[in-house]
C-alpha cells in the first residue's frame, strides 16, 4: 500500500504561463507563412468548429495540417527549445512560486494541459514535475502522423487523464488536493481536488506566505 502525499494539479496555458503556448509552437514549428496557408485552408471547416464550439476539432485540423510528415526527433528538438523559451520568458511568476512552495513541501505536483507534448514534457523536465499529463502527437515509423493520441487534453478528459494517473501510481483520492486553473476547460479537472483555485484575480504569492490557504473557490466567468 501506498503512502498518502499531497497532489497539487497544474494547468499551463495563462494558469502557469501569461499566455497561450500552443499556436506559437505551431508557428515555430510551421513558420508564419505555413501557419497561414494552413489557416487559409482550413478557413470553412474552421467556422463550423467556431460554430458549434468544438475547440477539439479546431484543434485536431491545425494539428493536422502543421504537424502530418514532419519528422518526429525535428520536432522533439523543437520542443526543447521552445520549453527553455516559456521557462524563461512566459511564466508567471506567482503561480511559478506556488508551484516550488509545493515541492518544498514534498507534494506531488503534475501538470494537467491540453498543450503538446513535444514541449510541455521538456517543460516538466525544467520545472522538476513529477509527471505531466497532455496532448500527445501521434509517431509513425518516425514521423508525425498528424493526429492526435488518443483525445485532446481538455475539460472532461483532463479528469479521465487525471484518474487514470491515480490507478496507474497508486494514489487515492484523497491525495488529490490542490489544483489551479483560469478557465472552463479546467472545470472537471479541479471539480476532482479539495482544495480548487481559479487564478484568474489571484495573487498566489499571498497564498504562499498564508500556507494552507486554498484561494478562491469561486468559478470562473
Amino acid at each position: 500500500m501506498s503512502m498518502h502525499v499531497t497532489v497539487a494539479a497544474f494547468d499551463v496555458d495563462n494558469t502557469l504561463t501569461v499566455r497561450d503556448c500552443v499556436v506559437p509552437f505551431m508557428r515555430s514549428a510551421a513558420g508564419t507563412a505555413r501557419l497561414v496557408k494552413v489557416i487559409l485552408s482550413k478557413a470553412g471547416e474552421t467556422f463550423k468548429s467556431v460554430r458549434r464550439r468544438d475547440r477539439d476539432a479546431l484543434k485536431a485540423k491545425f494539428v493536422a495540417g502543421i504537424f502530418a510528415g514532419k519528422d518526429a526527433r525535428e520536432v522533439e528538438s523543437l520542443g526543447i527549445q521552445f520549453a527553455s523559451k516559456v521557462a524563461d520568458k512566459w511564466l508567471r511568476s506567482d503561480v511559478a512560486t506556488r508551484l516550488r512552495w509545493h515541492q518544498e513541501q514534498g507534494h506531488v505536483v503534475i501538470l494537467v494541459s491540453a498543450s503538446l507534448g513535444a514541449y510541455l514534457h521538456p517543460l516538466g523536465d525544467l520545472l522538476e514535475v513529477d509527471a505531466v499529463l497532455c496532448t500527445e502527437l501521434e509517431e509513425k515509423d518516425g514521423l508525425l502522423t498528424g493526429n492526435l493520441v488518443g483525445q485532446n487534453c481538455r475539460g472532461k478528459e483532463k479528469a479521465s487523464r487525471v484518474q487514470k494517473w491515480c490507478q496507474d501510481s497508486g494514489r487515492a483520492t484523497e491525495d488529490l488536493v490542490y489544483a489551479y486553473g483560469d478557465s472552463s476547460g479546467d472545470t472537471e479537472l479541479l471539480e476532482l481536488f479539495s482544495e480548487p483555485t481559479w487564478v484568474n484575480d489571484i495573487d498566489l504569492v499571498v497564498l504562499v506566505q498564508r500556507p494552507g490557504s486554498s484561494g478562491d473557490r469561486a468559478t470562473p466567468s
